[in-house]
């Protein structure tokens, strides 16, 4: 079936959601939220926000931390090590967060 892009009905209008471009940072508890991390590292490097180098220290924390969560499903007595990747890589980001505000 093919589509038809012209149909001459118009498009709906987008919604402006008002939100102010701010959210509160999301625990890092998944590896959907790590993932997430490493997407808005991508992004501020792409707008300029953060350095090469910061995007890359961000992106090898993130590897490193969804590695770990393999390792800890095949051996649960590696949640601390899990935890303290976890708590560096939130520290980071905190830190890139505060550069990026301060542009």
């Amino acid at each position: 079936m093919a589509r038809s892009f012209n149909s001459g009905v118009a498009a709906p209008a987008l919604r402006l959601i008002q939100g102010e471009g701010q959210h509160t940072p999301e625990s890092l508890a998944s590896r959907d939220a790590v993932t997430r991390v490493l997407i808005e590292a991508g992004v501020d490097l792409l707008l300029r926000h953060i350095s090469p180098e910061r995007a890359q220290e961000i992106e090898g924390r993130v590897d490193r931390v969804l590695l770990m969560f393999d390792r800890v499903e095949r051996q649960p007595e590696l949640g601390a090590a899990l935890e303290a990747e976890l708590d560096e890589l939130e520290a980071l980001m905190r830190e890139t967060r505060s550069l990026r505000r301060r542009r």
